[in-house]
């Protein structure tokens, strides 16, 4: 997964995947236009999944869509979206279990129209991401930054604040000045429904929940003269 619309390890990633022989599946849901090594997240494994909910870079009010290089596996993604019907000239035949995954047209209409935005509203934000870099650099708040040979869409910028007592009172001023501000997700191991799932140790993860804030991201509206 690419948190944030940062790239992860992805090339370390597929390595891996690719001497123990592991299909590798990526969430780039939150990375549209981010890059690493050059190239888009998305594209490294045998699958990417892309989501156009409302908050993301683009949107088709929701939804998503999924990537690959395989024709095979195309086809079958495909036919699971569309209940698995078979092809007859009458018959009503569905030859596994299927999902109606399919995106109206005019849900279709808006995502192919702000595709052809996507790179203003990628400079857009990475500009306000370069605004939050440039006045950090004065406080005592780190501004999460994208990794060297990588290139992030900065969907959601964050800031890693020294502990939970510091974020909560971040969060706490910064929600009463009228600036909304969020944690990052609850870990899912910590749900009621996941509580007994099988997980590793997690430090790192239960570090960086304590610490990690979520500030305004979306693309601003600017003044253009006419």
């Amino acid at each position: 997964m690419h948190t944030f619309g940062h790239p992860a390890g992805i090339t370390q990633i597929k390595a891996i995947c690719e001497r123990y022989n592991i299909p590798l599946v990526e969430d780039a849901a939150e990375s549209l236009g981010s890059y690493a090594q050059g190239r888009h997240t998305g594209t490294f494994g045998e699958v990417g999944a892309f989501s156009f909910n409302g908050n993301k870079t683009i949107t088709t009010g929701g939804g998503g869509m999924i990537v690959t290089d395989d024709e095979s596996l195309a086809k079958k993604a495909k036919h699971l979206t569309t209940t698995a019907k078979m092809a007859s000239p009458h018959e009503y035949i569905h030859d596994m279990v299927g999902y109606n995954y399919r995106l109206p047209n005019l849900n279709a209409a808006i995502g192919c129209a702000q595709l052809e935005k996507i790179q203003l509203f990628l400079d857009n934000k990475r500009e306000l991401a370069m605004r939050y870099k440039s006045f950090f650099e004065s406080q005592s708040i780190s501004f999460i930054e994208e990794e060297r040979g990588s290139k992030a869409n900065y969907w959601l910028n964050s800031v890693l604040l020294a502990d939970k007592t510091e974020r909560d009172n971040f969060l706490d001023i910064t929600n009463k000045a009228g600036i909304m501000t969020r944690p990052i997700w609850q870990l899912m191991n910590k749900l009621d429904m996941y509580k007994s799932c099988q997980t590793e140790i997690l430090t790192n993860s239960y570090w960086l929940e304590e610490r990690i804030v979520n500030i305004p991201s979306s693309v601003r509206l600017k003044n253009h003269v006419l």
